[in-house]
């Protein structure tokens, strides 16, 4: 089998919503953060913002995998096939100059099949968990910035955590790949490949922020997506 791979890529999506905007928006609603109870409670002695602080914020890009695969089968096989006469008065049939005898009421042949097999995978695997997220397509419109292969291992920006994915590339190519190999039944194998067409690393950004509730003596985080809001 022929296994053909391109260049692995990394990508950063570019956040539409910056650390202010999403700072703004977790403060007016960290009361959600706390939980039902304490929201249904604040409802009958609403909380002053004085009893709340910030004790730490985050920007921080999550990887997703976004993966496509294609496999290719053409060959050529022999089968039998059994066609039906049309009578029993019929004893044999002579087919392009062949003459073939009926046996119960049909003839028997033999035929060169002349087979394609195509397929072909997209898969979107989450970073952290290594599960399928097939969700994760509705990122895939947001602009990017490619970052230089040279540069990938030390990536890491000032105002951000950069949380490396938990699988390699190779690895998650790998358990796509075996799903996708296949043995077929053949005479002749014209072409039997598969064609990795993408291995691009998505890096997502997130906003993150703790905020303790002084009153209560609880913490609770919020959390905004960068591109979504």
């Amino acid at each position: 089998m022929q296994v053909n791979l391109v260049e692995e890529r990394a990508m950063i999506l570019q956040e539409q919503l910056t650390m202010d905007q999403a700072e703004g928006r977790a403060w007016s609603n960290k009361m959600s953060a706390f939980g039902r109870l304490e929201r249904v409670t604040s409802l009958f002695s609403r909380p002053k913002d004085e009893e709340f602080e910030l004790l730490y914020k985050e920007k921080r890009y999550q990887p997703f995998w976004h993966i496509i695969c294609s496999s290719r089968y053409v060959y050529e096989r022999r089968r039998p096939y059994s066609l039906k006469v049309g009578g029993p008065e019929v004893e044999a049939v002579t087919i392009e100059g062949m003459r073939y005898d009926a046996t119960s009421g049909a003839i028997s042949l033999s035929g060169l099949e002349h087979c394609r097999e195509e397929v072909r995978n997209e898969v979107l695997v989450d970073g952290l968990t290594n599960a399928p997220a097939p969700d994760l397509s509705a990122y895939l419109g947001y602009s990017t910035t490619e970052i230089a292969e040279d540069d990938l291992d030390d990536f890491q920006p000032t105002d951000a955590i950069v949380v490396p994915p938990q699988a390699r590339a190779t690895a998650v190519v790998r358990d796509i790949l075996i799903g996708m190999i296949k043995s077929v039944q053949a005479d002749r194998i014209i072409e039997d490949r598969i064609d990795v067409e993408r291995v691009d690393l998505y890096y997502r950004p997130v906003y993150a922020f703790q905020y303790r509730w002084a009153s209560r003596e609880k913490e609770a985080i919020v959390e905004y997506d960068g591109l979504t809001g």
